[in-house]
């Protein structure tokens, strides 16, 4: 993985954190090329990170949530997954023309509805044929949303016997085909409260979910699965690895290694943007590989050519944020404006009401 060159910042959140970063150059080359914009979540530190281009610089910007987990971007919506709600961001792009500094905005997200799930650990999000699905790791099942419940369960692995809050296994990633979940990746074939703990570094499985089927065993803690053509890349992320998976073979194929925890996975392009964490000290790492190098590890985002299967670029934190939860991309914009749900006194306000003879 290649080493931050000197481009870095800083910025105050909150009073009593100094989030610094530093970033290699090419970051803002590589998204100036692909005209997309990253958008990262971190519990931690309860902030949606945007990156964007505008006049070929680096744009960040932090919007806070509370303890935003999984990320979602479709059409004209972004969906965030916080501790016990989901926030709906409808597409405002008419209005980004307007917000000061003018021409610097290409789209614009604003907050519209908030749905209340209690906390369930929501984990990937995606857009599909029927609505928003999210990865439901506290019940251990997918499920999608209606008005008349907390969530509606639509899929569990068949190893869990029962509907019950007790974090089974640890289903956490979700990849989806033509609209509909796929694969998902679990810490353990488990079937009792928190039985995917003991042996965490070596039970992970990804599962296909149109069978129930297993499709490889023995990962570490993996997460983010995710098809990009044909082929089925997850993050192993106990080892700090991206890969693919023979699914004839039932085998897991390491691309590239990262230093820290990965854990969020998109694609632009023949790019692929993986958040990387470090590891708290707490037991539930124990026996993880990427332990034994605790020290070295970073927390940001890595950037991988998935032709050369080398890193390329790198967005690094050196304070103040120290996990990365979810990544997605914004395709076809540069430097979209995006309003959080909880608004500080870094943050602006921004309002959209019908226009005068719109009949609204």
């Amino acid at each position: 993985m290649s080493e931050p060159e000197s481009e870095n910042g800083a910025v105050h959140e909150a009073q009593w954190r100094e989030v610094r970063y530093e970033y290699t150059p090419r970051l803002a080359d590589i998204l100036a090329h692909l005209r997309a914009t990253i958008v990262v979540t971190t519990y931690q530190a309860g902030k949606l990170l945007v990156l964007g281009v505008h006049d070929g610089k680096l744009q960040i910007s932090f919007l806070s949530f509370e303890q935003p987990m999984g990320v979602a971007v479709g059409s004209d919506r972004i969906a965030i997954g916080t501790r016990r709600q989901i926030h709906f961001l409808r597409a405002a792009h008419e209005t980004a023309p307007h917000v000061e500094p003018h021409g610097m905005y290409d789209g614009c997200f604003v907050p519209r509805t908030s749905f209340y799930t209690g906390a369930i650990h929501g984990h990937d999000l995606a857009f599909g044929r029927d609505g928003l699905w999210v990865v439901n790791t506290l019940f251990s099942c997918l499920c999608t949303l209606h008005e008349a419940y907390s969530f509606v369960p639509r899929w569990r692995p068949r190893f869990v016997s029962q509907l019950i809050d007790e974090d089974r296994c640890h289903l956490n990633g979700l990849a989806m085909q033509d609209g509909r979940p796929k694969f998902v990746t679990v810490m353990a074939e488990a079937d009792e409260a928190g039985g995917w703990r003991p042996n965490k570094a070596t039970t992970g499985c990804v599962l296909d979910v149109d069978t129930n089927e297993v499709v490889v065993r023995g990962l570490c803690m993996p997460h983010s699965p995710r098809l990009r053509g044909d082929d089925l890349w997850v993050l192993n992320s106990g080892y700090g690895s991206i890969g693919k998976v023979d699914r004839a073979a039932g085998r897991y194929e390491s691309v590239e290694t990262m230093p820290g925890y990965t854990r969020g996975l998109a694609f632009a392009g023949q790019f692929a943007f993986v958040g990387i964490s470090k590891i708290r000290e707490t037991s539930v790492f124990g026996g993880v590989p990427i332990a034994e190098d605790r020290a070295n590890l970073r927390c940001g985002i890595g950037v991988v050519d998935l032709v050369s299967g080398q890193t390329v670029a790198v967005f690094q934190f050196l304070s103040g944020v120290e996990e990365i939860f979810a990544v997605d991309v914004i395709p076809g914009m540069l430097c979209p404006l995006i309003a959080g749900a909880s608004v500080d006194k870094q943050e602006r306000d921004v309002w959209i009401v019908p226009q005068p003879g719109s009949g609204e």
